[in-house]
């Protein structure tokens, strides 16, 4: 009897290893399963996000803005400014830079006379003045149509060696003067005594007149003039122009 009833002990002593075993095989198995399955949280969690930083960080910034700074930076700067600059400058350039300056008027000057010497005992030698006074620039041409006295006839001869610049006008900013030296008498013939004188500018054609008669203010009471008389050109150096008459 006890020898029987001993296996029967020994058998139900082992059933609690066989339990053991089982549930240490089930956890095994459970953890096993955990790391593939969807309940691991912390797996998940630790494995979803190095892939999530991985392809975002490096994909997101070596690739786009590498190619946006590149792209739009050096080529859009340097094609915007070049073609605004090359726009502008020709514009500006045929605007004002090319602007006409218009033919002196009576109305833009102030006209004076004076004899050469001033003192002189036989007054012969006239520096013409004229003056800028408007505030914008004009051109004298060739030289002034002058009249010596009210009965005159026709214009003064011109001295053509004196013109300074061959072929063009005399420009006269605002306040700049321009002469012409004029001989009244050169020892010809038919004197007479004038108490006027008159010019007449010249238009930018040769053969046409800016305005009409200016009268001259007299630098002496009276003149005497003959058909020897002559005019220079215009300039804005006076000694220049006596420098032709002078001599005679």
């Amino acid at each position: 009897m006890r020898t029987s009833a001993r296996p029967t002990t020994t058998s139900r002593g082992l059933r609690p290893h066989a339990v053991g075993a089982a549930v240490a095989a089930a956890l095994l198995a459970a953890t096993a399963c955990g790391p593939s399955g969807d309940d691991g949280t912390g797996d998940d969690t630790g494995s979803g996000r190095p892939s999530a930083t991985g392809s975002a960080a490096p994909g997101g910034a070596a690739s786009p803005r590498p190619e946006d700074t590149t792209t739009s930076e050096p080529e859009g700067t340097p094609a915007a400014k070049p073609s605004a600059t090359a726009t502008k400058k020709p514009g500006g350039g045929s605007g004002g830079g090319t602007a006409a300056v218009a033919t002196c008027t009576q109305e833009q000057l102030a006209v004076s006379s004076q004899l050469e010497p001033a003192n002189s005992k036989d007054p012969r030698h006239v520096l013409l003045t004229v003056q800028n006074v408007s505030d914008k620039k004009c051109n004298l041409h060739r030289y002034p149509h002058v009249r010596v006295g009210a009965d005159s006839q026709a214009d003064t001869p011109v001295i053509k060696d004196s013109d300074p610049d061959p072929g063009k006008p005399v420009t006269l900013d605002p306040g700049r003067e321009g002469h012409a030296a004029l001989l009244v008498a050169g020892g010809g013939r038919d004197e007479y005594e004038a108490t006027s004188i008159s010019i007449t500018l010249q238009g930018a054609r040769p053969g046409t007149h800016a305005g009409s008669a200016i009268d001259v203010p007299m630098p002496a009471a009276r003149l005497y003039a003959d058909d020897g008389q002559l005019v220079t050109h215009w300039t804005t150096a006076s000694g220049f122009a006596l420098r032709f008459i002078t001599s005679k």
